[in-house]
């Protein structure tokens, strides 16, 4: 039985191309990494200082699963003030990243034969764990006429009785799109009307360049979404594992039960360098910032100019979805080709789902120098070795 469940859990092709990547490279080859989604900057100077001193001060044990008082109205605060809530620190529960509430998030709401709406092309783990927690996964294609998003006239027509749970994810990865305001407006109507939870996927919310961060839990459904953030992206700290979540009253309780049968606690000095990162200066999270929108730009201008691809301009995360199609070759066979001929690892859009087809995702979160030399390579292959 444990076999079959396992069966129906996916993966990460980004852990599998990294993997992949780095094995050429023990073999003497260059190898540029645009395939892994982690900034490439060092975490804040004294959010690491936070968390050596904390480590000194013995904060060394165990904690309360929930998470330390002080982190959780640390983040209680930033969720009211980022995303004009009222948000209360006994609803917000912390864990080792972000993805432990999305397991749990469907695993304390759906039951099987339930089903889930999320997007697609999207984060892989979505389907994963929606299949292992014996749910039925309805996707919900995100479009590139729009921006890599949908309409609410796309979503209404997936609803249906056995509607438990409805995913969104903005800034989204792998498409960098967003869910605007007008269109959670329509979307907090729709949901009104149609009894499920929501879980909102936000840990790129602060890597916006041209937009407005907006939440569905602002539009009237605050008491059923789940609220998902993280430290990882906004703060480079993808290796301190931290994350956490404000839930309905309802899920606090099944969801800290879940924590304590999996993960027992957070480390605290973790957390008491999540504070440091929350409360203290901004300087180094706002070059980042600045300097991902002019990678951004960058990469952007040169996919552009590449034969046979096509590239709209991400509004969020630090991701690019060119369009291949008119290269001629599937997805996953041209990634494979840059991989192994050019030196570029990057990943297949069907790594993201199956309206994934025709397009690749690129993480930019590399040098601006590293990028220009992965265009150049790919424009060699292109040229050199595509049909057009």
């Amino acid at each position: 039985m444990l076999a079959a469940s396992l069966d129906r859990l996916g993966t990460e092709t980004a852990f599998e191309v990294l993997a992949r990547a780095k094995a050429l490279e023990a073999l003497g080859r260059r190898v540029i990494h645009l395939e892994i989604g982690e900034p490439d900057f060092p975490t804040p100077a004294h959010v690491v200082e936070a968390g050596a001193q904390a480590l000194r001060d013995g904060h060394t044990h165990y904690c309360p699963a929930p998470g330390l008082p002080v982190l959780r109205e640390a983040c209680a605060a930033h969720l009211s003030r980022h995303r004009g809530l009222e948000i209360d620190p006994a609803r917000v529960l912390v864990a080792p990243g972000a993805k432990p509430f999305l397991f749990f998030g469907v695993l304390a709401t759906c039951d099987p034969g339930d089903e889930v709406i999320y997007p697609n092309p999207g984060f892989p783990i979505y389907e994963s764990v929606i299949r292992w927690a014996g749910a039925t996964p309805v996707p919900l294609p995100l479009v590139e006429d729009r921006g890599f998003a949908f309409s609410a006239d796309d979503l209404a027509e997936r609803l249906t009785e056995r509607t438990k749970l409805v995913i969104l994810n903005s800034p989204a990865n792998p498409t960098g799109g967003i869910v605007e305001r007008a269109l959670n407006v329509e979307i907090g109507h729709l949901l009104a009307e149609h009894d499920c939870w929501i879980l909102s996927d936000e840990v790129y919310s602060e890597l916006l360049y041209d937009a407005q961060h907006d939440t569905i839990a602002s539009h009237g459904l605050l008491d059923r979404t789940i609220l998902l953030d993280g430290f990882s992206k906004t703060f480079a700290m993808t290796g301190w594992r931290l994350g956490y979540a404000a839930l309905p009253e309802a899920l606090v309780e099944p969801i800290t039960r879940l924590l304590i049968n999996s993960v027992s606690c957070t480390a605290p000095a973790v957390q008491l360098a999540g504070v440091a990162a929350l409360t203290g200066p901004r300087d180094e999270v706002e070059l980042m910032r600045a300097e991902f929108r002019r990678r951004r730009d960058a990469v952007v201008e040169g996919l552009n100019a590449l034969p046979g691809v096509s590239c709209v301009t991400p509004q969020g995360a630090f991701y690019v979805f060119p369009n291949v199609s008119a290269t001629g070759l599937p997805a996953r066979e041209l990634a494979g080709r840059l991989l192994d001929e050019a030196g570029v690892a990057v990943l297949a859009g069907t790594a993201f789902g199956e309206y994934g087809e025709g397009y690749l995702r690129l993480s930019y979160a590399n040098s601006l120098a590293n990028i220009e030399e992965a265009l150049a390579s790919m424009r060699f292959l292109l040229e050199e070795r595509v049909p057009v």
